[in-house]
C-alpha cells in the first residue's frame, strides 16, 4: 500500500469515526446507532444509484461504436491495457472541456466526456485523459469518492437533525443546543476538508496509474494544461456535490479554492507527470505516443 492509498484509508476511517462521534455526542449510544443506520442507508443508495443519478444530472447520452469510432477505439485499447472490462461511453452536450468516470466497480462503469473536451484535445491528449479515468475505474475510486461524499452529507444531515431535536427541548438542555450549534458550524467544514483530502489523494494516484496505462505521462500533462485553462475561461454549470468527479476542477475561480478544492494544484500534477516521463525515458525508452 503506497502513501496515498494509506492516506485515503486513514481519512475514510477518520470520517467514519467522526460521524459516529457526532451521533454519540448528540444522542448518546442511541444517537450513534441512528448515525450508523443513516450511514448504511445512504451508502447503499450511493453504491447502487450514484452512477445513473450523475449521468442523468448532466444529461449524458450513450455513444455507440458507429456514432464515434475514434472514442470507442481509444477506450477499448486502454481498457485492454488496464485489464478491465470496456466501460460504457457517454457524451455530455456542453462546451465545458472535462471528463469523469462513474460506476461502483469495473464491471459496472461508465466514462463520460464533454463535447468541449473532444474539440479541445488531440488524440494523444484525449488518450491521456481517458487513461486517467480508467485508472479511477480500476482502483474503484468512484466508490471511495461516493462513500466520502455520502458520509460528508450524512454528517451535515445528522447535525441539522441534532440541532432541530435540541431546539425542541426545554431550557434544561441548553448545553445540548449550544453543542449542536457549534457542530452545525464546525462539523460540515471538517467533513468537507476530509472529503477533499481523500479526493486529492485519489487524483494523484489516478494521474500516476493513468500514465502507466497509456505509457505517456506527458500526454496527460499537456491535456491538464489545456483543460485548466479552458475551464477557467468560462462559467461552468456544475454542482459542487459532483465537481470532485471531473478530471480538473470545473469550479475554478471560486473563493478559498486552494483550501477547499477537491483537486490538487494543476502545477503539482503536471510536475509529477513530467518526473514520471523522465523515469519512463530512462527505463523504457521513448514513451508510447498515439497521434
Amino acid at each position: 500500500m503506497n502513501m496515498n492509498s494509506f492516506k485515503t484509508f486513514f481519512l475514510l476511517l477518520l470520517m467514519t469515526v467522526f460521524f459516529l462521534f457526532i451521533g454519540e455526542l448528540l444522542g448518546g449510544v442511541q444517537g450513534m446507532q441512528i448515525a450508523l443506520i443513516i450511514a448504511i442507508i445512504m451508502n447503499f443508495i450511493s453504491y447502487f444509484f450514484s452512477d445513473s443519478m450523475v449521468l442523468a444530472a448532466y444529461k449524458a447520452k450513450p455513444v455507440s461504436q458507429e456514432q464515434d469510432p475514434r472514442l470507442h477505439s481509444i477506450v477499448t485499447e486502454l481498457a485492454m491495457e488496464a485489464k478491465i472490462p470496456v466501460p460504457k461511453i457517454y457524451k455530455i452536450n456542453t462546451n465545458m472541456p472535462n471528463a469523469f468516470a462513474t460506476g461502483r466497480n469495473p464491471q459496472h462503469a461508465a466514462v463520460a466526456v464533454t463535447e468541449g473536451i473532444l474539440r479541445l484535445l488531440d488524440d494523444r491528449e484525449l488518450r491521456g485523459v481517458l487513461a486517467h479515468e480508467l485508472a479511477h475505474v480500476k482502483n474503484r475510486d468512484i466508490l471511495i469518492s461516493c462513500i466520502a461524499a455520502t458520509l460528508s452529507g450524512a454528517i451535515m444531515y445528522l447535525v441539522r437533525m441534532g440541532l432541530l431535536f435540541s431546539g425542541g427541548r426545554n431550557n434544561r438542555n441548553n448545553s445540548n443546543l449550544i453543542v449542536a450549534l457549534l457542530l452545525m458550524i464546525l462539523a460540515p467544514v471538517a467533513a468537507s476538508l476530509i472529503q477533499m483530502a481523500i479526493s486529492r489523494s485519489r487524483e494523484y494516484i489516478a494521474d500516476a496509474d493513468g500514465a502507466k496505462i497509456s505509457g505517456d505521462p506527458l500526454a496527460l500533462a499537456s491535456a491538464l494544461r489545456k483543460l485548466a485553462y479552458g475551464n477557467s475561461r468560462q462559467q461552468n454549470n456544475v454542482s459542487e456535490n459532483t465537481a470532485h468527479m471531473f478530471i480538473v476542477n470545473p469550479l475554478t475561480g471560486k473563493s478559498l479554492q486552494s483550501l477547499f478544492s477537491t483537486h490538487p494544484p494543476i502545477d503539482d500534477r503536471i510536475e509529477k507527470l513530467e518526473k514520471m516521463a523522465g523515469v519512463f525515458n530512462n527505463n523504457q525508452g521513448t514513451p508510447k505516443v498515439i497521434y
